[in-house]
């Protein structure tokens, strides 16, 4: 086994919390629910201490925070179809807890606590760079990558991409034989763009699909940069090739930097609008790419480090016993307006324990009146 490929897979002894089937559908109804996302859904696990007893209290809270009528969350027959309907197409539903969800994923603060995942999971135990760029990449482009990525697995990585025309699909394609993980912008069973159909089945053999939404989801243009922040999180580094002044793949190097990944870029003609971007990305700092060599020296150092990740606790933990007053609710609703704030703000401007703010902003996210943006900041609706 590869040095990297051991040390990664030594991070996941302790962290095989199994769930139950009824646990699986219990989280799957939760994290389906409306105005749950991954970190509300990290904190209502908290405040309850578990999935099903937060199910129970979810309107509740909903209700405080501002809600009219009663919030949507799906029947329990709703997520055993959902269930049935991924078991149809071997697709299996990880979670972070369980040993087959992607280490590096784990590390982001909103990372998806059901990982619907489709092919060979093995693919996550190796270390993944990925490669996005241009939809209308040049011939040179395109060679480059597919290029790129056939050194890259040649040198013990496996490749992660969103599946995209251009770039992605040129990735993809560098590295099918040793193992490539493509991010889907919908469920499963709708591949996109359709003609990747094909693509996406090659794929399985050594490597995987993967989603956080629901089976059945057609792809959205505001689900494409809720994906990006998954490819880059899988990753320990991400490599720009051809990106536009104005582009996903330079949102995804945003959100990278975000997570604490390093950005590399290839450089391309200033004459190339195609190229500025991520020309640009190498002025404000990125890593120079010419060949794999130069990704590789740079990560193989990363890599030889342990994975740090939080150990979960196997009971689960005691329910928070947070509860706002109406003075405490109203001084910290007050705080907040449309322009993001950090949560240490307004714990420290009104002057409430950590846990009583948490919970108000709970409270107002599950009414959805409340925005969660990156660096612990948030906003009102």
């Amino acid at each position: 086994m590869d040095p990297m490929t051991e040390m990664l897979a030594s991070t996941e002894e302790s962290d095989v919390a199994q769930l139950t089937d009824e646990e699986r559908l219990d989280w799957l109804r939760l994290i389906r629910s409306d105005h749950v996302g991954p970190r509300t859904f990290r904190a209502l696990i908290d405040h309850f201490g578990g999935a099903r007893a937060a199910l129970a209290g979810l309107p509740d809270l909903a209700r405080r925070g501002g809600l009219r009528g009663s919030p949507r969350i799906p029947s329990r027959e709703d997520a055993a179809r959902e269930l049935s309907a991924a078991r149809s197409l071997d697709v299996r539903f990880v979670a972070t807890s369980e040993p087959d969800y992607p280490q590096r994923l784990k590390m982001i603060d909103d990372a998806p606590p059901l990982l619907a995942v489709r092919g060979n999971a093995a693919a996550f135990a190796l270390p993944l760079v990925a490669i996005v760029g241009a939809r209308n990449a040049s011939a040179a482009g395109l060679r480059f990558a597919e290029r790129l990525a056939r050194d890259l697995a040649g040198a013990g990585f496996a490749i992660a991409s969103g599946l995209a025309r251009g770039i992605d699909a040129a990735a993809h394609r560098g590295s099918l034989a040793t193992g490539t993980v493509a991010v889907l912008a919908g469920g499963q069973d709708k591949i996109y763009p359709p003609e990747h159909a094909s693509l996406a089945e090659a794929i399985l053999a050594d490597g995987a699909l993967v989603s956080e939404m629901p089976m059945g989801w057609e792809p959205r243009a505001r689900d494409f940069p809720r994906r990006n922040r998954l490819i880059s999180g899988l990753a320990a580094g991400i490599v720009i090739v051809e990106a536009a002044k104005r582009s996903g793949s330079l949102i995804t190097a945003r959100l990278a930097l975000e997570q604490g990944r390093e950005v590399f870029a290839v450089p391309g003609s200033p004459l190339d609008p195609r190229a500025e971007g991520s020309n640009g990305l190498i002025k404000q700092g990125a890593t120079v790419v010419t060949e794999a060599a130069d990704v590789i020296s740079v990560l193989r150092p990363i890599l030889g480090q342990p994975i740090a990740l939080a150990v979960e606790d196997a009971e689960p933990p005691a329910p928070s016993a947070a509860e706002p007053g109406a003075r405490e609710r109203a001084r910290i609703v007050e705080l907040l307006g449309p322009a993001p704030v950090p949560i240490d703000d307004l714990i420290r401007l009104s002057g409430s324990p950590p846990a009583v703010v948490r919970m108000v902003l709970l409270e107002l996210e599950l009414a959805g009146r409340l925005e969660r943006h990156g660096g612990a900041l948030v906003s009102l609706v």
